[in-house]
């Protein structure tokens, strides 16, 4: 990730605030680590906010206004970074998806967001949103393909993706577009080789994963972290511990989960499946 000198306040309003954000700091004469322990976070913390790494949050902003005595100016520049294409739960997941170097996910029921084609996507939406107009759909089919772009460049992440038996075989609108799910996922995990696909199959029972998506993301000069989703719920966890904890049980979810080539054969089984 960038460091606060080499900051474009211009190319979003995200940076922006993170320059502003140092700035005022400077300007009060107040180091990360002071700066921190006036609005009850690390020094570590506020650089991330410096250099556009984190997302901002309401409350600290908050916070930041009463100590740098800035009325609400963090406030407002708040309400402008926070905007995003995704659900509110997801977009600060999602913006750090686009620093990470490695990205790990497992998923109990569905194909993983940046494997998904557009007809799968725009299937599995219209399912959670079923009374949403087809422009809110159309949205969030958009943003998900968006997210997947990123797999095609150079600087892209590596993707270890660990998916359950159980989203291969629930069909999404019609066969025809289960099958050219199916391949697709074959055909990135075969042709990129950024990306890993492997099946837990139903055989290997139960797993400290199975309630829900989980995704483990590093970085190259910064904490890893975790993000948990559910229905219409999502949480980003740092805490160390905890983070440490939900990484060994997703070593232990891979190890449990069918070797690559064996993955890949049963997803072509599959596939045929929705053939006939």
């Amino acid at each position: 990730m960038p460091g606060a000198k080499d900051l474009d306040p211009y190319t979003s309003p995200r940076s922006f605030y993170g320059a502003e954000l140092r700035r005022l700091r400077e300007q009060a004469g107040l180091s990360q680590e002071q700066l921190g322990e006036r609005v009850f976070c690390s020094g570590a913390y506020i650089g991330f906010f410096e250099a556009a790494a984190r997302r901002p949050q309401a409350e600290l902003s908050k916070l930041l206004d009463g100590v740098l005595g800035t009325g609400e100016h963090f406030q407002r520049l708040c309400r402008l970074a926070q905007e995003s294409r995704h659900p509110d739960y997801f977009a600060d997941a999602a913006e750090l998806e686009k620093e990470a170097r490695t990205i790990s996910e497992y998923t109990p029921m569905l194909v993983p967001g940046l494997l998904q084609t557009a007809a799968y996507a725009r299937g599995i939406t219209r399912a959670t949103l079923p009374f949403a107009p087809d422009e809110v759909v159309e949205q969030h089919v958009v943003a998900r393909m968006e997210r997947a772009a990123r797999l095609d460049s150079p600087e892209g992440p590596e993707l270890w993706l660990v998916v359950h038996e159980a989203a291969l075989r629930m069909p999404v609108d019609d066969p025809a577009v289960m099958r050219q799910q199916l391949a697709h996922l074959v055909a990135r995990a075969r042709h990129q080789h950024r990306v890993i696909v492997q099946v837990l199959p139903f055989s290997s029972g139960p797993s400290a994963l199975m309630y829900g998506t989980t995704i483990v993301m590093t970085f190259s000069d910064a904490p890893a972290v975790v993000y948990t989703e559910g229905a219409f719920t999502g949480q980003l966890i740092d805490a160390p511990a905890l983070v440490t904890k939900f990484q060994r049980s997703y070593d232990h979810v891979r190890a449990a989960a069918l070797s690559p080539k064996a993955s890949l054969s049963l997803i072509e089984s599959v596939a045929k499946d929705y053939t006939t």
